[in-house]
């Protein structure tokens, strides 16, 4: 401990006397300094003991001295040393009824003690208090460092509580409790998530106090991390301040925590090159000797049915939908961006991977997570946490785009920009197993395509097969084909000379029965002949053939879903 008044004048060597503020002696002392000011405020910081000879101030005049210890006491000096035998024999009894008005402490001063001594005792106090600190962080040290070493997180976050005496927490990149010690903390720390979330969006290293839930205890979170953005996050509660051999021992559990997360980055990709191997022979058609490959790795992966996930960033699926030949709708401003939900260093892929693997390691699930170029490649059980996370993670995305900020940001910067990178477009298959997983990415791609083609984040197989055909012609290309189509009947019906359009809609929707097409036309049926005669000499192309039923009802449904 610090010293304190009560130590001081305990000293044996400092013969110190207690003439007022009897009550207020175990306050610690920050320094002893000497100043005869009749001011000297200005020149305090707080927590001094201040030694005096009244060489300059009238102790005897009762509202100077109710002036001069206010201020002192004002300026957080914690006591007033006063020598006797050097200007007063005695101390005045002026400034003696001050000091105690005040509650400040009053300490008289013999003659045969020098200011230097009292200057000096506090001194060698201070260097032997930071001594200990120095000596207990040492020690500190080596027992964090022997516990993560031979123990791991879980046992350094235990011994790291007790250094401290209150809790500690570790929290993987996306803000979820990854260990927490005691285990009665569990609930205080889960409640900091949100505190969590906003110090990953602050470059490495940083930090934050934050009052525990319902003031409950003083809460220190700091990042962990060498890259630009943390990869984990440490808190640490307790009752008050920490004090300096605890400040020690938590930036020793800072640096070990952040050597662990780093040497769990190359861990981590080591086992994504395993990833790729097992991934890239499935596809090959090469179950067995994946299965081989992945060890205990990723075999429980494929021992279960899984989801095979395709994502791409907005920028690359326009690219790609450019290529083809399609087109898609603009994309918003990023909704991600502005809800910082899906940004890591700048990369959606990186967000999704890290939500990802995120919610695989909560729930004690495999799964596998490949970088394939300018998309991302992942094998998850199928109905688990990873599958569930990615089906959370897109519909968030959707919805943000409707929100004011991204209205306002789309009104504000409405042309293309680089911030179009935020945002993720994700295809999904249906379950498989090993054998069928080159099916599987052919189901997912094909989900990606069309997800593309529609501006929607997110689109699973079975969509594809459960819904209609009907919303896949809402694309350009086939809106231009039907309406080649169907000009030449559109340019003959202007003309006022027959209503063949409608005339082949109700043909084509009676599948040819004439006398059901007609009576829909209110019409007679050899004049409905006539027409589609007309139709087949306008397009020169024969009814009687299905391919030619099929476009025209095609051509039909598109320009009706456009509108026209």
């Amino acid at each position: 401990m610090p010293p304190t008044l009560a130590s001081l004048v305990h000293h044996s060597a400092l013969k110190l006397t207690v003439r007022a503020g009897e009550d207020h002696l175990d306050v610690p002392v920050r320094w002893a300094h000497v100043s005869e000011l009749a001011d000297p405020v200005p020149y305090m910081e707080g927590g001094e003991l201040l030694l005096i000879t009244a060489l300059k101030l009238d102790a005897e005049d009762r509202g100077a001295m109710r002036r001069y210890v206010k201020r002192l006491a004002g300026a957080g000096v914690v006591g007033l040393g006063f020598a006797v035998g050097v200007n007063y024999d005695e101390v005045p009894e002026a400034l003696v009824n001050a000091a105690r008005e005040e509650g400040l402490p009053l300490l008289e001063v013999p003659r045969r003690t020098p200011f230097l001594a009292i200057s000096k005792a506090v001194s060698a106090a201070i260097a032997a208090d930071q001594y200990r600190a120095v000596t207990a962080g040492f020690a500190a040290q080596r027992e964090l460092t022997r516990r993560a070493l031979h123990e791991g997180p879980e046992a350094l976050l235990a011994a790291l509580a007790g250094q401290v005496d209150g809790w500690a927490a570790l929290y993987d990149a996306s803000g979820a409790v990854v260990a927490v010690a005691p285990e009665w903390a569990g609930r205080r720390a889960a409640r900091l998530t949100a505190e969590v979330e906003r110090l990953r969006e602050r470059p490495v290293p940083a930090s934050s106090v934050a009052g525990g839930p319902s003031g409950e205890d003083r809460v220190e979170l700091h990042s962990l991390g060498t890259g630009r953005r943390p990869r984990a996050a440490l808190a640490v509660g307790t009752a008050a301040a920490l004090g300096t051999a605890a400040r020690y021992a938590v930036h020793s559990a800072i640096a070990l925590l952040t050597l662990t997360t780093e040497r769990s980055r190359s861990l981590h990709a080591a086992e994504q090159r395993i990833g790729a191997a097992v991934l890239r022979m499935l596809l090959a058609g090469e179950p067995d000797h994946a299965r081989a490959v992945a060890g205990d790795l990723y075999g429980e992966l494929l021992d279960a049915p899984f989801r095979l996930i395709l994502a791409e960033a907005a920028s690359a699926s326009a690219a790609r939908a450019h290529a083809d030949g399609h087109a898609r709708p603009a994309p918003a401003p990023p909704a991600a961006a502005v809800l910082a939900a899906a940004d890591t260093a700048g990369d959606p892929l990186d967000g999704l991977a890290e939500t990802v693997e995120s919610a695989a390691a909560r729930s004690g699930e495999p799964v596998l997570v490949v970088p394939d170029g300018d998309r991302l490649v992942v094998l998850a059980v199928d109905g688990g946490a990873a599958v569930a996370a990615v089906q959370e993670y897109a519909p968030a995305v959707q919805a943000a785009r409707a929100a004011p900020a991204v209205q306002a940001a789309r009104a504000a910067a409405p042309e293309q920009s680089a911030a179009e990178e935020n945002e993720l477009v994700v295809g999904m298959s249906a379950p498989a197993g090993p054998i069928a997983a080159a099916t599987a990415y052919k189901q997912a791609e094909q989900a990606l395509s069309v997800a593309r083609r529609r501006g929607r984040p997110l689109v699973e197989h079975e969509e594809l097969a459960a819904g209609s055909v009907l919303p896949l012609l809402a694309d350009d290309a086939v809106r231009a084909f039907a309406d080649g189509l169907l000009r030449a009947l559109r340019e003959h019906d202007a003309t006022g000379r027959g209503d063949l359009v409608a005339s082949l809609r109700a043909w084509l929707s009676r599948h040819g029965q004439w006398d059901a097409a007609a009576a829909d036309l209110g019409v007679h049926r050899h004049t409905l002949r006539y027409r589609m005669r007309r139709v087949e000499e306008i397009l020169g192309r024969s009814l009687d053939d299905p391919d030619v039923r099929m476009e025209l009802w095609l051509a039909l449904k598109a320009t009706a879903a456009a509108g026209e």
